[in-house]
Order: structure tokens, then sequence, then C-alpha cells
């Protein structure tokens, strides 16, 4: 006698995909595989080449009709602490730093910088990191552009001892004073990566077509990706085998030949690199670094705008540069808005893309490789108009994926249609 199982189409395909993928580990190492085990953990095995679980697949339909939280002032990003308390932090450009608690947007901000930051166009509030320790130092890193001359700040707060929904105004320590030339392309993302260290995505400094040439120029940090130790040092130190350590350089830089980076991500998996680099006036692109390469890529700007050539002159003749692994024209949207790859265990169709958006059109796409030696990418797939200027996605602590309303000041969930899952219904009853 054992219960009656009722399954549906996306059932038995991910349990199809599971037994192919988990039965050859089973045999070879017996008693590996339990019911207790979760299966998706069980398709990358020690070892093994990263594959996405539905590589090749049908189109994938998403959704982004929940909206989990909404009344806020020009939203620019949603993240979490990963202390385990499921907490989201949304970021408004005005200067606030707001909590989303058990589905409940909290009336006291946890952290408020209105009265420090200028907001309007590009600048304002623009970034927010926690400290991978941060459930014991309570450490948060912001990024913002200061009221009094448009320079950017790169602060370190803390957690009140008090109340763990506040952070500590007064407890503000500056790591990095950038002044900015003009009153764009400030970039604004902060976030550390699988090695520890706090990444700042810096714009070229503004105007059109970067007239210093900062993003190039190797003797000043605009146009950059920044890298720095924060647990050395006062205020930071330089991580030894970041590129310009004892060369002509700043050392503070990992990578160059930005325009406005809104928007990177690590891959919580494996530690790679997404950046949305917004293009001058035909193409927005969507670069990468694999984890644990070498730094000082040159991801071209302003040589070329995305995979073509804009300003080929001068150093750029010799320069080694890196294409894009994705790009769009400006018939398509106006404005990149870099992503996430999915790694929540919810949708096993969505596992292992990278999503991506634009902030004038709405419209999301997604990417994945199809192969990592030699790295091979899929074509992008248009997934859907959002209907909404996406300003930002964030990821939750469990992986799952958000979308950022700007002009609405909403966040949205990034569902999967299909409702794939590793598990079937169980229903009570039997069978004979």
């Amino acid at each position: 006698m054992f219960p009656t199982i009722r399954w549906n189409y996306g059932q038995l395909r991910s349990w199809a995909l599971a037994i192919v993928l988990v039965f050859p580990l089973m045999l070879a190492q017996p008693g590996a595989a339990t019911e207790s085990q979760d299966l998706t953990r069980l398709s990358y095995p020690p070892g093994a080449q990263e594959v996405n679980p539905n590589l090749p697949t049908a189109d994938i339909q998403i959704k982004v009709d929940q909206v989990i939280a909404t009344g806020f002032n020009l939203p620019v990003q949603v993240t979490n602490a990963g202390d385990g308390t499921q907490r989201l932090f949304v970021v408004e450009q005005t200067g606030k730093i707001r909590i989303i608690k058990s589905g409940i947007v909290l009336a006291t901000p946890f952290l408020d910088l209105t009265t420090q930051v200028i907001s309007g166009g590009e600048r304002g509030l623009l970034g927010l990191a926690f400290h991978p320790g941060y459930t014991s130092n309570g450490y948060l890193y912001v990024n913002y552009t200061r009221a009094v001359d448009g320079a950017t700040v790169i602060a370190r707060y803390t957690r009140s001892n008090a109340n763990p929904d506040l952070a500590n105004p007064a407890s503000a320590m500056t790591l990095l004073v950038i002044p900015q030339p003009y009153e764009n392309h400030n970039g604004g993302q902060l976030l550390f990566g699988k090695d520890g260290f706090l990444y700042i995505g810096m714009g070229d400094g503004g105007d059109g077509g970067d007239p210093q040439n900062f993003a190039q120029n190797i003797d000043s940090l605009l146009g950059k990706l920044l890298r720095l130790d924060v647990d050395h040092g006062n205020p930071y130190t330089i991580p030894a085998n970041n590129p310009f350590v004892g060369k002509p350089g700043l050392d503070e830089i990992w990578a160059l030949g930005l325009r406005n980076p809104w928007r990177f991500s690590f891959d919580r998996l494996n530690g790679d690199l997404y950046i949305g680099d917004v293009g001058q006036s035909l193409w927005e692109e969507i670069d990468f670094q694999a984890f644990g390469t070498p730094g000082g890529v040159n991801f071209g700007w302003r040589c070329r705008e995305g995979a073509h050539n804009y300003n080929f002159t001068g150093s750029c003749l010799t320069a080694l540069l890196t294409d894009p692994i994705a790009e769009y024209g400006h018939g398509e949207g106006s404005s990149v808005t870099g992503g996430f790859v999915y790694r929540n265990q919810k949708y096993s169709d969505l596992t292992g893309r990278y999503f991506y958006g634009d902030f004038g059109s709405g419209k999301i796409w997604s990417i994945y490789k199809t192969s990592t030696i030699p790295l091979t990418w899929s074509i992008p797939e248009f997934e859907l108009s959002a209907g909404f200027n996406i300003s930002s996605f964030g990821e939750g602590e469990n992986g799952e994926l958000y979308v950022v309303n700007y002009y609405q000041g909403k966040i949205h969930l990034l569902e999967s249609r299909s409702q794939f899952q590793f598990f079937p219904i169980i229903v009570a009853g039997t069978s004979s």
C-alpha cells in the first residue's frame, strides 16, 4: 500500500533530469544519494564542471507580477545582510535605507543619510554592501554622492548594538573620497566578492564620450572596478595580487575600461563576475570575468562601445581589450541594468541563467554558459517587458531574485511560470 502520487509535466521533466544526473553518482558511490539529500546539489558533484542542469532547454517563461513591497522613494537597490534573518534592505536614491521584515516595510529607516547626500539624475545614495562577517562585526558599506561637492564617498557604518534594525549614524568611517568632474556616470555598486575583498564600480566621471579618457587612464580611479582589503589596514589595504601593485598605475584598480557600471554581481555558486556597463549612444553591454582569473582586464571603453570601435586611437591600437559576452542596440533599450545569476532551488528551469534588463525599455533578457572550457555562451534570450523602469536587480539570502521598480517605488519577485520542482506532490491515500 503506497500513497498516491500525482505528477504534472514540469515535475516529470525535473525528476527525469534528476535521475539522469544522480543515478550514475549512486552507482559510483553506493549510498551517496538518499531521499533526504538535495538533488540540485548532487547535480554539481565536487570537481565537476559547472553545467546548467537544464541545458539545453526550451524557452523559459518568467514573470515579475508579484510585488513584495511598495512605498519606496526612487529605490535603486535591494539586497540582504546574509545574517539569516531573511530581511531585505532597500536603498533609496534620496538617502535612506529601508528594511522589509517579514513582508512589512519598517517605518524607521535602517540608516538615513539624506542630509549628506545630493540626489537627482545619476547622483545620490547608490550602493550598499554588507561585510561577509556582518553577523559578528555589524559592518556595512555605502556609496553615495556627497552634497557639498558631488564627490563619491565610500564609507563604513556599524549596526546599532541596541537594535539590529538600525545602523549607528555616528559610526561612519570614510574609506575613499573620489572627486567627480561631472554630475553623471557615478557608478555606485559595491559588493564583496568570493575572495572576501570589497569591489567598487566607478563610472568614467561623466559628460559624453569620456573627454578626459579617464577609463583608460591607470592613474585615475574613474572608469574602473576597484578592489580593497577592508579587513586590514586603516581604513584598508591593497590585495597583494591587484594588477598594478608595484607597477605604474593606482593600486586600488582591479579592472579598467568601464563607462558607467550600473550594477555588477558575483555568481554565488562560483564567484564569477558580471557587469552591466551603460553605453554611450549605440550599444549596451554585459561584461564578464571568471573567478580566479587575474586582474587588469580592460573592458574597452572608450576605445570601444560594446564590441564596436568608438574612439579607437592612440593606446587603443595596442591595448588588449575584452569584448562583452552580450550586447544590445538602442533599438531595444537605452541603459542597461546588470543583474544576477539565478541560484535559488525553487525554479530548476532558471538555474544558471544570468538575468539582466534595461532601465528605459523595461525589457529583461537572460544568458547562460553553454561551456566552461572553452567558455561559450547562449544567445541572449528576450524574456519579457516588465512594464516599468528597472533600476536594479537584487538577491535574497536564499538566491531568490528581485526586480526594482524605480518610479513606482516597488520591489517585484522574479519567478518562473513553469513551476518546475525537484519533488513530487504526495497526496494522502492508497493505491493497489
